[in-house]
């Protein structure tokens, strides 16, 4: 393996995107957001600009990703501290908190007491201490309650406490003395006795004397060490092979994505002609359904017509047989009458007379 090689592969992806974050961590802290560019942060990390471009976009990616780290290192601490049952120890915890941030965290703090960038997408500082007003605010309103005060002045309150305790410690970031549990005996103090109350000689309670907490996110940069002068000619070998690489990869790349695009045209077209296929079938299948359908309503109307014929066929030899019915009994009737008569002649006038009447009684 070439010495090369093995520079390429001193660092994984997942190292490289660390170094990148912790490098423009130490910029940003420096210079700001806008007085970093791109291409220091690739020279402080000995890369080139697209392996920067590569792992996060530009440097608004970085700036995103530290200042959430930040952000979230310092509301963890804070959330720990307000973990306490007594008010007061809530207080203390809370500033020993913002203290060892500042202390532990320097470069992180700095970076979140600038103006933030609208890159970040996290919000501002100020923000920040809105977030931890807001937990800080629910212990105002218990202790208000207890007290009688109106807890609906907590949230002002909670502002008017965060916002010194932060201000403090900008003050101290620059400062560093005196150490950081006096200091936040002080800021108790003044916040918790009040100007008529302070004490001379304030202290931190035992129960927060020496706490030290520990982040839900460990953001403390790696140690470096300097790299020597051939691994800087081999970083620097490492560099332009990986530029030829990405060039290579990019020219695969759209190599690929022409390939891709040419088989989503074949496959477009062949579903175009399979779609046109299924139509025409679908169309000759209807045309034989309504051929079908066509034919039967026309065997269902001969039928019909057939059964007609014969219902009218069946009236009429029914309505000829009553009729011949009717004639025969007409035939009877009369030749009864004729039969009748002689007798009625033979009998004289009172026997026809009654026998007219039975006759007539006869028939009705």
């Amino acid at each position: 393996m070439s010495d090369s090689s093995r520079s390429r592969k001193r660092m994984t992806g997942a190292e490289r995107r660390e170094q990148l974050i912790q490098i423009g961590r130490t910029l940003f802290a420096e210079k700001g957001f806008d007085g970093t560019s791109v291409e220091e942060i690739a020279a402080s990390a000995q890369v080139s600009k697209p392996v920067v471009y590569e792992h996060f976009g530009g440097k608004e990616g970085i700036y995103a990703v530290v200042i959430d780290r930040e952000m979230q290192r310092l509301l963890s601490l804070v959330t720990q501290a307000l973990v306490a049952s007594h008010a007061r120890v809530k207080l203390e915890r809370a500033a020993l908190a913002l203290l060892q941030y500042i202390e532990e965290s320097s470069e992180g703090f700095q970076i979140l007491v600038r103006d933030s960038h609208a890159a970040s997408g996290t919000g501002t500082f100020a923000s920040l201490i809105s977030d931890i007003a807001a937990q800080v605010e629910n212990v105002l309103a218990d202790e208000f309650r207890e007290r009688g005060y109106d807890p609906g002045l907590a949230p002002m309150y909670a502002q008017m406490l965060v916002g010194m305790t932060a201000l403090t410690g900008q003050w101290w970031l620059e400062e560093r003395r005196p150490p950081r549990e006096e200091v936040a005996a002080h800021l108790v103090n003044l916040s918790w006795n009040g100007l008529t109350g302070l004490d001379p000689n304030p202290g931190l309670t035992s129960a927060s004397r020496g706490l030290v907490l520990t982040p839900a996110v460990d953001v403390r940069p790696p140690p470096v060490r300097p790299p020597s002068e051939r691994e800087l000619k081999e970083q620097e070998k490492a560099r332009r092979e990986q530029e030829k690489a990405r060039e290579r990869e990019i020219k695969d790349l759209e190599k690929a994505r022409e390939r891709e695009q040419r088989e989503q045209e074949k496959a477009r077209e062949r579903e175009i002609k399979e779609q046109d296929k299924i139509r025409r079938e679908q169309e000759k299948a209807r045309e034989r359904e309504i051929k079908d359908l066509e034919k039967a309503r026309e065997r269902e109307q001969r039928e019909q017509e057939k059964a007609r014929e014969r219902e009218e066929k069946e009236l009429e030899r029914a309505r000829e047989r009553e009729q011949k019915e009717r004639d025969r009994q007409r035939e009877r009737e009369e030749r009864e009458l004729q039969r009748a008569q002689p007798e009625s002649r033979s009998r004289g006038p009172e026997t026809t007379a009654d026998a007219t009447d039975t006759e007539t009684d006869r028939v009705p």
